[in-house]
């Protein structure tokens, strides 16, 4: 994970591979989420393209990183459609697998008038994704040790413990987003040099405390270079790797949806590491990224740039320069 010459703007040396979950999102946007029992209308409605693995992907690609996916659709319309958007995003979707007799994976997701969203998922082909596909689709992508390798868990938890099982053989970075966070063993957690909850799925898997507390203790004593980034929404990210802990503030930004901003974090992420970067500035560029996909809506259509991130972070570092000599 060294900084290589040519800034993060360079196409990097190493490849992203994503391993997990495409779905349709179909998307009702109201004034506040319903309590349950309970019918709140006057909303809009709009379909999308999703998935946590294909968001992710989508990041990853539109931040100049060479990108693959490994996952499953339906042999119905929504799985054109959606194989057609991975392709359009500059995604190869070489080792999508179209699974006769299954239906592509649907998303339904309600969003409020400030951004926070409720999402119900029909897992569909993503359920049906076996570890024997997962294997032998990376090893037909010749994974190396330049590449990186992002796992959800959306999928089989065998599907997803067989694609960090294959990273570490092949000595490429993996990062593990571990959503949802439910099933999720030592043995698979440990396979992972990067951990990528949100607050509520580091619960999860490490109980009460801290954040810092708690991502401790999923990394255990034995460490070594492992980390966890982990996400906290408005107030940006945590990293913690070793005995560090540092906080990576989030800019102020006017939420408009927060649906995709972790899938923009991880597939940020994946991207800078492929490009050589320390994992700082990685985490650093990710939090940012995510920031800028909250000001839009749907969960990919805010997904940045190489040129919107580099503005943004620009714009931030000289108002942080105006700031600090006010």
């Amino acid at each position: 994970m060294e900084a290589t010459p040519g800034g993060p703007s360079t196409r990097g040396r190493g490849r992203v591979l994503v391993v997990g979950s495409v779905n349709v999102d179909l998307v009702v946007t109201v004034e506040r989420l319903p309590a349950p029992g309970e019918t709140v209308g006057g909303g809009r409605f709009a379909r999308h393209h999703g998935g946590k693995g294909g968001n992710q992907a989508i990041a990853a690609a539109r931040l100049g990183a060479p990108t693959f996916f490994v996952g499953a659709v339906g042999d119905d319309a929504f799985g054109a459609d959606a194989r057609a958007a991975l392709a359009a995003g500059d995604v190869d979707t070489s080792e999508l697998a179209t699974l006769p007799g299954q239906a592509t994976g649907i998303a339904l997701i309600v969003v409020d008038e400030i951004g926070e969203n409720s999402i119900a998922v029909a897992g569909g082909a993503n359920a049906a994704l076996g570890s024997l596909h997962v294997r032998q689709a990376l090893r037909r992508l010749a994974l190396g040790p330049d590449d990186v390798v992002l796992v959800g868990h959306e999928i089989r938890t065998a599907a997803t413990h067989e694609a960090l099982r294959q990273a570490k053989l092949a000595k490429a970075t993996a990062i593990l987003n571990p959503a949802p966070a439910g099933g999720l063993q030592t043995e698979t957690l440990a396979l992972a040099d990067v951990l990528t909850p949100n607050d509520l799925e580091l619960t999860a898997l490490a109980g009460e405390g801290s954040p810092s507390v708690r991502a401790r203790r999923v990394l255990g004593h034995a460490s070594g270079d492992r980390a966890v980034l982990v996400s906290l929404g408005r107030r940006g990210a945590l990293l913690v790797a070793g005995r560090q802990a540092r906080s990576i503030p989030a800019p102020k930004v006017e939420a408009v949806d927060s649906t995709g901003a972790g899938d923009a974090l991880n597939g940020a992420l994946a991207a800078g590491l492929a490009a050589g970067l320390e994992l700082g500035e990685a985490a650093r560029r990710a939090v940012a990224a995510a920031t800028l996909a909250v000001t839009r809506p749907g969960a990919r259509s805010g997904m940045p740039t190489t040129a919107e991130l580099d503005a943004s972070l620009a714009a931030a570092a000289r108002a942080s320069k105006r700031t600090r000599g006010a």
